[in-house]
């Protein structure tokens, strides 16, 4: 793959906020996101316009051979088409963007989902307290004590 141009090899870890520069990240921290998965990946660079691509999921980067984190494999000629950017680094840039922008999105409305359970919703608000409580505490008592 190192030698073909007509193909880019797009590595997980090129947009893991997790890592620094020296460690493989290869976009700025505002295209980056933690943990990306290979699909949150391929499906930023199809949202992005970029249809040619292959998925590998079980593939390893050669400097981090522990982690099976996949790998996508674009058409050169197309990303470039697609995204207008002449550059891998380009090319990383926008599909970053797209991801980290769905990743804000997703947790705004995550958090307008979290809030409290409304008023009038009386199961949800009890989740799983008892109706009987039991008094101050106190262990049950067995064999017919009071």
């Amino acid at each position: 793959m190192a030698g073909d141009p007509s193909k880019i090899t797009v590595w997980t870890g090129y947009f893991d906020s997790r890592l620094s520069r020296s460690a493989g990240r290869r976009v700025s921290r505002e295209s980056s996101i933690p943990q990306p998965t290979l699909d949150a990946v391929a499906w930023a660079a199809n949202k992005a316009g970029i249809r040619k691509t292959k998925k590998q999921p079980e593939a390893s980067h050669p400097s981090r051979p522990f982690a099976r984190e996949g790998r996508l494999i674009l058409s050169s000629s197309d990303a470039m088409e697609a995204t207008g950017e002449s550059s891998k680094e380009g090319i990383l840039r926008v599909i970053g963007a797209v991801m980290r922008e769905q990743m804000i999105k997703s947790k705004e409305e995550g958090v307008k989902e979290s809030s409290s359970p409304s008023k009038g919703n009386r199961q949800k608000r009890a989740q799983r307290k008892s109706f009987r409580q039991n008094s101050g505490g106190k262990r049950k008592k067995k064999f017919g004590r009071k």
